[in-house]
């Protein structure tokens, strides 16, 4: 088995990064576990592993056999090591996964993320006791869940290293839910880490203050030959499909690994570029909006579908719905406000599901509509989408480089408008008519 940095892609400089902070946060532990036996604090105080435990973890570091990579303890104990991280890359680069594999190696017992202690297991399972995961299920993430948080993450790590909250999308944290943070972050517990994910370090997306509180890993979108060795390694794909799926996702190692092996997700590719050939007017420019959003919707529905009925199921049952004891009935009538409160929470993630599948979706037309631009400009380089490129070839003909720009430069607009709170549909329709115009 790799170590827990096997799945991150071609992020050689982000791993040697993540590796040294590693090895520093382990370091921090072995220097301060003396000085808290020397101030009378019992042995594994503050640690569960105990004195000895960091011992080990020195003899770990020493052994030039041992498994994974040797890091010997820095001179400065945690100089490359601070308490709150910001990943930032474009989508599919492996932001959160490496949120999940640094917290692996903070929790791992030799320090170094082997992939294979128990610290790691729990970590990248998502079942750690001191490690909490944010996974925005609406647009954003509200104040009252960052201050709950943020409560629970100033505790000491009740069977780990470190207390470790990983915020996923950070960008969607509301102005107030940032404030809540900042103040965590600027006064931070002395065992907690904070390691958040976000598009880049822009105002827009990550407050300047938390951004300069940060320290930032920033991280590259794959080429398409690393995602297709991941792929034949980790998943047993084929490489002729690996490699044709690799370069469809532009470098989103999800989303590859998704063409490979889901025949409805080729499906809805596939129809999403055969809506150049579709734009022979106006009214087929309405239609094709109106297939493309119904798409996005049905796919979106069917994502949350199951987990929807869960909840609501768990929530019901927890009320005492079907219950027949005295006051079951009156308990019942009590929680239309806790229903509506959760039919509220499932609207928002829907909404959220919805645009995620509509964006992928234009990153695909995007695709095609840069390929007719290379081919107009005979620039050399490989076509996204290997099975379209005779159509894009065509298109590159009729329209030239200049038309092939525009159209190209209307998808990125919708995905703008759209992420700016545009009505999708509005949007979408906009988007086509420009695309049938040139």
């Amino acid at each position: 088995m790799t170590d827990v940095f096997g799945d991150l892609v071609g992020q050689d400089e982000a791993v040697a990064t993540l590796r040294r902070a590693a090895a520093s946060a382990a370091a921090l532990l072995r220097a301060a576990a003396p000085v808290a036996a020397h101030a009378g604090a019992p042995a594994g105080a503050g640690d569960p592993e105990g004195h000895d435990g960091l011992d080990a973890l020195a003899e770990e570091f020493d052994e030039p056999g041992a498994d994974g990579p040797v890091a010997p303890p820095a001179a400065d104990p945690g100089a490359g090591m601070t308490h709150a991280w910001i990943f930032t890359g474009p989508p599919g680069s492996g932001r959160s996964v490496a949120a999940r594999a640094f917290a692996a190696a903070l929790q791992c017992v030799h320090g170094t993320g082997c992939g294979r202690c128990p610290g790691c297991h729990t970590t990248l399972a998502g079942t750690h006791a001191d490690v909490r995961l944010v996974v925005p299920e609406g647009l954003s993430i509200g104040v009252g869940e960052m201050r709950a948080l943020v409560l629970r993450a100033a505790s000491t790590p009740s069977g780990g290293r470190w207390q470790v909250v990983i915020i996923e999308d950070a960008d969607r944290l509301t102005e107030a839910a940032g404030n809540a943070l900042l103040k965590a972050v600027e006064e931070p517990p002395p065992r907690t880490v904070f390691l958040l994910c976000a598009p880049s370090t822009h105002p827009d997306d990550v407050s300047v203050t938390i951004r300069s509180r940060c320290r930032v890993v920033p991280l590259r979108q794959p080429h398409a030959g690393a995602v297709a060795e991941v792929l034949v390694r980790r998943d047993g794909i084929a490489p002729d499909v690996a490699e044709w799926a690799a370069a469809a996702a532009q470098g989103h190692v999800g989303r590859a690994r998704r063409l490979a092996r889901d025949p409805e997700a080729r499906q809805r590719r596939d129809a999403v570029l055969a809506v150049p050939r579709r734009l022979t007017g106006v009214g087929a420019a309405f239609d094709a909006a109106s297939a493309l959003i119904e798409a996005a919707e049905a796919e979106a529905a069917a994502s949350v579908a199951e987990a929807d009925e869960a909840e609501r199921a768990a929530l019901q049952t927890a009320l005492g719905a079907g219950g027949t004891g005295r006051g079951a009935a009156g308990a019942m009538r009590g929680a239309a406000g806790q229903l509506k409160d959760l039919e509220k929470r499932q609207k928002s993630r829907a909404t959220r599901a919805q645009r995620d599948a509509l964006d992928r979706a234009l990153v695909d037309l995007a695709g095609f509509y840069r390929d007719a631009l290379t081919m107009a400009l005979r620039a050399p380089v490989a076509p996204v989408h290997t099975d379209t490129a005779a159509l894009a070839g065509a298109g590159a003909q009729k329209w030239e480089a200049e038309g092939a720009l525009r159209r190209l430069e209307a998808v990125l607009e919708c995905r703008a408008a759209i992420e700016a709170n545009v009505k999708p549909r509005i949007a979408v329709e906009a988007m086509m008519l420009s695309l049938w115009r040139g």
